[in-house]
């Protein structure tokens, strides 16, 4: 009877702790939940939100369902998650060890804003601080924190100064943790771009005694789209986009710099910057490097690979600044005011790291395996002038195997075509260890004179409509001592009538030409350059010795030059028709020369010639462009309709500058509008692309019609060809008629050729026949 009842006690004993168990269990999550969300704003500052909260005292589990954590005093969400667990060890508490065996985030969202120096969670930081030092008895008090893992997280990070906006997504990590009695935390992670493509996965060790560190990241097709707002904040405006791609193993430690270790691959791709998303500045298809070994404290860059493919580089001159100086103000005035204020931005932090770097590269061993840029394309334009200049390296390539510190001569090797003629190439032999011994040699060839005819003009007045340019030398540099022999020539330099401009200066290139030209035709001078390279000496009288010889030696060989002159343009005249730019009109001994070949055919019905327009479309429509706007702006100035525009007028638009104060303000008043940078763009703008093309069909039909009247006259422009014409950059720089014969061939011409062949053959001509060639 008495088992029975201490039975029954028992059993009554066990289902009241168990019900006391549940109904503790039951009773503290919506108990905590209810405490939580009443006092929430009075220990937290924020609003917080939870849909569901259960704990479980008697084994250390909690958990929480779709928690919100509000802004300081905004109904705008700061934090949320769908699930958080943690597990306390409850049995150790007693021993003095706190540790969570189990921590867990599902699909958090969290938003991180800074304005200045506050961020959007600086309240919360203020609330749980405290003045007074508070001492942790590390002796006696364990903390360990296991099992860490983020599901699916999203993390926004807005800095309202810069600004910056920008996030990202699918953020996984999990690591063991962190134990009281071992240094080392260790994990993995993953995420993607937010905005963008790519994503970035690896694993960490952290040793938080030594502060030691080290990384193994993949990263793969990634947008740069965050560097991209750090720049908005250096420019006026700009779009810059890339890719980036990388495989590093990084080493280091978090108090001592110089203790970084680097090994793998990094590659930037389909970068773009310049003033929007159709117009670069700068850009490269691809940048490469291959990190054999990269130790800042034993002094040591190994590099695999350097490569660079297809950079592209544009600088423009206008009347006003650059395109650089545009973007980034002038001087670099806008990253001046940045840096000065002292906040951060990523860019800038970048350029110092690079810099940093830089410094310690003289000092260390280095070594790069294969370093080349390929394919380069480097265009240059100036707008400033009267007309446009523009010239291109493309392709530009340098190439250099093998550059190691620790040899005594390392070997680079550049070449390049030049835009739209001309070829150059270089080779320099550099002591790595004193970069003041060096040798280098140099060569520029078949370079048209008259591609530098808008710079001609602005300083002369005359252009050249014939020349070309060779450039080529040798320097020997030792201990930063030059002695170099610089070989400048110009081959059959031809000056053409005088262009008249309001800010053009005139200085008398047919008497200078005279003087300088020696009896072939040629300009021809060595230019020594000695000194040292912080002072270079350019010996003068070298180059006067020449020019005394010429003066001297010419006027005996006046009747020569003359003869040969005179053959030369029977020759040219004879093979092509040449047209002043934006005109149809034919000069008097052009007309006789269409003339004589008219009377050519009457009197060989087997012959025929085949006319092939060559046409600078380019250049032609930007004088049409230019004149026209000239002209409109001179019609409402003067209130005069097109009707009434005499010859007087139209010499007065042809002689206004492009660069008229009057008219730029004009202009910049009519088209309002700042993303314009070139006259030539404002006056597209003010005459409209359409009167430009008409201008330049109607110019066409009319050159066709001035060279086949004679041939009408005398019923033989049935035995004239005229090919469609070709759109071109001519060598002579003007638009021209291509002559070519079939059948018999005009005495006159034969017989010129060769004369000239002969005169090529003998002295002074013989010696540069090659370049002629």
């Amino acid at each position: 009877m008495a088992r029975k009842k201490l039975k029954k006690v028992l059993i009554i004993t066990a289902i009241v702790i168990a019900a006391l168990f549940v109904l503790i269990i039951l009773v503290i999550s919506p108990l905590a939940k209810y405490m939580i969300e009443k006092y929430d704003e009075k220990y937290t500052g924020r609003q917080l939100d939870i849909k569901w909260l259960y704990i479980n005292p008697f084994s250390g589990y909690v958990h929480i369902r779709n928690l919100t954590v509000f802004e300081n005093r905004s109904n705008k969400v700061f934090f949320s998650a769908k699930g958080i667990t943690v597990n306390v060890s409850i049995t150790k508490l007693f021993s003095k060890v706190y540790e969570v065996s189990k921590f867990s985030l599902d699909e958090p969202k969290a938003r991180i804003i800074q304005n200045g120096d506050e961020f959007n969670f600086s309240d919360i930081l203020r609330k749980f601080s405290s003045d007074k030092e508070v001492h942790v008895d590390t002796g006696t008090v364990r903390f360990s924190i296991e099992n860490i893992r983020i599901n699916n997280g999203e993390f926004h990070y807005i800095e309202n100064h810069v600004p910056v906006n920008y996030f990202i997504k699918n953020v996984n990590f999990q690591s063991k943790g962190k134990k009281w009695d071992v240094d080392t935390i260790g994990g993995k992670f993953s995420f993607l771009s937010g905005p963008g493509s790519g994503s970035i996965r690896g694993s960490f060790s952290f040793n938080t005694k030594t502060m030691d560190y080290s990384t193994a990241t993949i990263i793969e097709n990634y947008d740069l789209k965050i560097v991209e707002q750090y720049m908005r904040e250096l420019a006026n405006y700009g779009k810059l986009k890339a890719t980036l791609d990388a495989n590093l193993n990084i080493s280091g430690n978090i108090d001592d710099s110089t203790k970084l270790s680097t090994k793998g691959r990094l590659a930037i791709k389909n970068f773009h910057f310049g003033k929007d998303e159709n117009e670069d500045y700068f850009s490269f298809d691809k940048f490469v490097v291959k990190i054999q070994e990269m130790n800042l404290q034993k002094g040591v860059r190994i590099l695999d690979t350097v490569l660079l493919v297809h950079p592209g580089i544009k600088y423009e001159r206008y009347d006003k600044l650059d395109n650089i100086q545009r973007m980034f103000g002038e001087k670099g005035s806008k990253i001046e005011s940045v840096k000065a204020e002292k906040k951060f931005n990523l860019v800038l932090k970048l350029a110092d790291y690079m810099k940093m770097l830089s410094k310690t590269f003289r000092k260390d061993y280095f070594k790069i395996n294969s370093f080349a840029i390929e394919k380069a394309d480097i265009r240059f334009s100036d707008y400033s002038l009267n007309e446009k200049f523009s010239m291109a390296l493309d392709p530009f390539t340098i190439t250099a195997d093998s550059i190691d510190k620790s040899r005594d001569e390392i070997t680079i090797k550049a070449k390049s075509l030049i835009q739209p003629y001309g070829e150059a190439s270089a080779e320099i032999t550099v002591n790595p260890k004193n970069p003041g011994y060096f040798n280098m040699s140099y060569k520029l060839q078949n370079l048209p004179a008259t591609i530098f005819n808008p710079y001609l003009i602005k300083y002369t007045s005359f252009p050249l409509d014939r020349g070309t340019i060779e450039f080529h030398g040798s320097w020997i540099v030792k201990d930063s001592i030059i002695n170099s022999k610089n070989h400048f020539i110009v081959i059959d330099p031809r000056v053409s009538k005088k262009v008249q401009k309001k800010d053009t200066k005139w200085i008398p290139m047919p008497l200078i030409m005279s003087f300088i030209r020696d009896r072939g035709n040629v300009i021809d001078y060595e230019i020594p350059i000695t000194g040292s390279l912080k002072d270079p000496k350019f010996k003068i009288g070298d180059v006067l010795t020449d020019l005394l010889k010429n003066i001297f030696v010419k006027p005996p060989s006046i009747p020569y030059i003359f003869d040969v002159r005179s053959t030369e343009n029977k020759v040219e005249k004879s093979l092509s028709i040449k047209w002043v730019m934006r005109t149809a009109k034919l000069l008097s001994n052009q007309e006789k020369f269409i003339e004589k070949i008219a009377s050519f055919l009457k009197d060989n019905p087997e012959a025929a010639i085949t006319v092939n327009p060559m046409q600078y479309e380019v250049k032609e429509k930007e004088h049409i462009l230019l004149f026209e706007a000239k002209k409109k702006y001179y019609l409402l100035k003067n209130n005069k309709s097109s009707s009434k525009l005499e010859e007087d007028d139209s010499i007065k638009i042809e002689k206004l500058s492009i660069n008229d104060p009057a008219f730029l303000n004009y202009l910049d008043a009519y088209v309002k509008d700042t993303s314009l940078f070139t006259v030539q763009e404002k006056c597209r703008v003010f005459v409209g692309n359409n009167l430009v093309q008409q201008k330049y069909s109607a110019l066409l039909q009319n050159r066709e019609n001035a060279f086949l009247k004679y041939f009408k006259e005398n019923s033989t422009d049935s035995r004239v060809k005229i090919l469609k014409a070709e759109n071109t950059v001519p060598y002579n720089g003007f638009s021209f008629y291509k002559i070519s014969y079939k059948g018999d061939i005009p005495d006159e011409l034969l017989e010129a050729y060769q004369k000239i062949e002969d005169y090529n053959d003998e002295n002074p001509r013989k010696r540069y026949k090659q370049w002629r060639e």
